[in-house]
């Protein structure tokens, strides 16, 4: 028998769960999320480690909102040099437009347009402009820790691409950071060009991320192969996700839509995690993410890599309640973690959301109801409804048709949660719904993807959409997934019928078990 060990970072609490081979959860604990978040995975590893023999866990898996937060609070970022391959085109619209000017400041060094890249059916736009990319080079010596490279199209044509990156090896380095678009977003230059840079910017964030990781491993005598989660809910090597943190922004919420499918047995479903400070509402479709349509923004930023579709609220068991006058508000503040202090059933001041649930009989054993006193019971009744009312206009906003789902409801903060939710056909709370995160991340699989344009009209469609199958099969291998056991999840083709050759755009998804 072999376990899998799962661990999730939250803004309030992190998560960690013990899996075994059926899927069973073996050990779980929940630890406080403190500023150095490195303290609540030690603290849950110890924790769960000692519950089962060490030496049978060979996988560890990390869920973490570090990126995330480094982005949104504009902190740890290294400097980019910002590198387009696309003059004579594009030159209207500069790398970083559109962005917060202050995100722009911290981020980006400098940036420059220069010749190259390629049009829709592969012609070149221009020629490679070697000699630019060498000046460019010496340009960003000392100043930056990374650079980002994009171009037009380059996840069909990405030569350029990749002779620039042999450039600045030559120019600065091998073991400079360089970010190839082509490697981190779909097409759709500036959203890919955006999400690059971000790339580049948290390449330090990452190795402190993992290096972290492995040491809290290391100091609970743990020496296996670890994995980071992917905004789609599988997974990345340790030494992947130093080269592509970006692809970890939106893990969180992912981790625990996977891990309450796989909870309740249910493959099609609205998901509510609601953990100490926000709630999270998304649509499961066939056991995975419903994926955003929509361009995501990532601190101001629009970008075009896979995130969950989510509605998110500031509706938590540390959200704060107010009566003022009769009038009565919940949050957005919240204590967060500290609700197992501060509220008022146990033994606080603050009056929270976790307190009203107690007063109105949806969490139990978590404190004395006595020490509410002569709470009035309409600012029970009125909290209540208003919490309600959100989970069930985000329940009926995530919905694609009139067809009733089952809501499951997961996190430390589910009690919030009626029995009943008017637009659902029932309400779920699996086992182990309090660590679903952290389960989602132990039972998470690897995945490979490809986004490219093929031209039916020079080999024909099957052995182009052979082609790309076995490219994503190949990709999901690299990940760490077990090839016997890869399948194909998902195969979209866009016909592009202003392109020549009967060009389409091909997306193909594949996933697996990891290799033992």
């Amino acid at each position: 028998m072999s376990l899998r060990i799962g661990i999730d970072v939250g803004g309030t609490n992190t998560d960690a769960a013990i899996v075994d081979d059926d899927g069973k959860v073996v050990a779980s604990t929940k630890s406080a999320t403190t500023p150095d978040p490195f303290d609540g995975i030690r603290t849950s590893l110890s924790k769960v480690v000692g519950e089962v023999d060490p030496s049978l866990i060979s996988q560890a898996m990390l869920g973490t909102t570090h990126p995330a937060n480094a982005i949104i609070q504009r902190r740890d970022l290294d400097r980019v040099g910002v590198l387009r391959l696309a003059a004579p085109a594009t030159q209207g619209v500069r790398p970083g437009a559109g962005w917060p000017k202050d995100l722009h400041q911290a981020i980006i060094a400098r940036s420059e347009v220069i010749a190259g890249g390629n049009e829709y059916d592969g012609a070149e736009i221009a020629p490679l402009d070697e000699d630019a990319v060498r000046r460019f080079a010496a340009s960003c010596g000392g100043e930056v820790g990374a650079i980002s490279v994009s171009a037009p199209f380059s996840p069909a044509s990405h030569d350029h691409e990749l002779r620039t990156a042999e450039i600045l090896a030559e120019e600065l380095g091998s073991d400079f950071a360089v970010s190839l678009s082509h490697q981190v977003g779909a097409l759709g230059m500036l959203e890919r060009e955006n999400a690059t840079i971000l790339n580049s910017s948290l390449l330090g964030v990452a190795r402190s991320v993992v290096a972290g990781f492995h040491a809290a491993l290391a100091e609970n005598g743990l020496d296996v192969d670890s994995y980071l989660t992917q905004n789609d809910g599988t997974l990345m090597s340790s030494e992947e996700a130093v080269r592509f943190p970006v692809l970890t922004l939106g893990s969180g919420p992912t981790n625990s839509m996977r891990g309450a499918c796989s909870l309740a047995g249910i493959a099609d479903a609205i998901v509510v995690d609601v953990g100490g400070t926000s709630a999270d509402v998304g649509i499961l479709v066939d056991g995975f993410p419903r994926e955003s349509t929509a361009a995501v923004e990532v601190g101001g930023v629009r970008t075009n890599f896979r995130m969950p579709d989510l509605i998110s609220i500031g509706l938590g068991g540390g959200s704060v309640v107010r009566n003022q006058g009769g009038d009565v508000t919940v949050g957005p503040d919240s204590v967060g973690y500290r609700v197992v202090t501060e509220a008022r059933v146990r033994g606080g001041q603050v009056l929270t959301l976790s307190d009203l649930s107690v007063a109105a009989g949806r969490l139990h054993g978590f404190g004395d109801r006595e020490l509410l006193g002569d709470l009035d019971d309409a600012v029970v009744r009125l909290a209540m409804a208003w919490v309600d009312q959100q989970v069930e206009s985000m329940a009926d906003r995530m919905k694609a048709s009139r067809e009733s789902l089952p809501l499951i409801a997961v996190g430390g903060g589910s009690h919030l949660v009626a029995d009943h939710v008017r637009g659902v056909s029932e309400v779920v709370r699996p086992e182990n719904h309090a660590v679903a995160n952290a389960f989602g991340a132990a039972i998470a699989e690897a995945s490979g993807s490809i986004d490219r344009v093929f031209r039916y009209g020079d080999r024909g469609r099957a052995a182009c959409l052979e082609e790309a199958r076995g490219l994503a099969v190949d990709a999901a291998v690299r990940a760490g997934a077990a090839r016997e056991a890869v399948r194909i999840t998902s195969m979209v083709e866009v016909p592009l019928t202003y392109v020549p050759g009967e060009a389409s755009r091909v997306q193909v998804k594949a996933a697996g078990p990891l290799a033992r």
